[in-house]
């Protein structure tokens, strides 16, 4: 592993993970090619900046759980060859319900060259820390539907007030949205904004 990458679980001590493409439970119904363990891997500028978020996110009684950071390019393959597939139904009304899984691509849920093989971007939501539940965001990860966007209608007051918080936290310690994904967040300052890894999460 590229010595400016390092493990979340070490550099950012007390922060919730769990890596959803080391599991079934993501929208390929199994684990991803690249990701050969539960953790997850960003570059130290990530991991230093999801430290500050952590900090912000408590000052409002939340905390953050992280669903992915860094991604092997091979993964960004496996995901490719999955869209070819014929449809099985497994996984479509969980993470893809209104559209066809050829289409994940064309719709910019899913790119040939993902900026999580940067190394700065992150997957996450938050949780209250009085509960330990996941706070409600109107979707969970990986939906890939029109009510994921920034800003959608139809969710539900509580809804858009916890993405906002989530937004809000983001933002100020130096990410960017995606617009696409109220989950998604990229390193505004990332150190490798033209370099796509492939080293495996090991």
């Amino acid at each position: 592993m590229n010595g400016d990458f390092g493990y979340l679980d070490e550099l950012v001590p007390g922060i919730r993970w769990d890596a959803k493409y080391a599991t079934g439970d993501n929208f390929t119904g199994k684990p991803v090619d690249g990701y050969l363990v539960n953790r997850i891997v960003g570059t130290r500028a990530l991991c230093a900046a999801l430290g500050r978020a952590q900090e912000k996110a408590a000052s409002r009684g939340f905390g953050l759980l992280v669903w992915d950071g860094y991604r092997p390019q091979r993964a960004v393959d496996c995901f490719m060859r999955w869209s070819e597939q014929s449809e099985d139904g497994r996984t479509k009304q969980r993470h893809y319900p209104n559209i066809d899984r050829s289409e994940l691509f064309d719709k910019g849920y899913v790119a040939a060259k993902s900026g999580h093989s940067r190394g700065s971007s992150v997957d996450l939501t938050l949780y209250t820390l009085a509960t330990g539940e996941n706070a409600c965001m109107g979707g969970d990860h990986d939906l890939m539907d029109s009510i994921s966007h920034h800003g959608a209608a139809g969710i539900r007051p509580i809804e858009a007030e916890n993405r906002e918080h989530l937004c809000s936290v983001m933002e100020d310690c130096g990410f960017a949205r995606y617009a696409c994904e109220w989950w998604h967040y990229t390193l505004e300052s990332e150190p490798y904004s033209d370099v796509y890894f492939d080293f495996p999460i090991t």
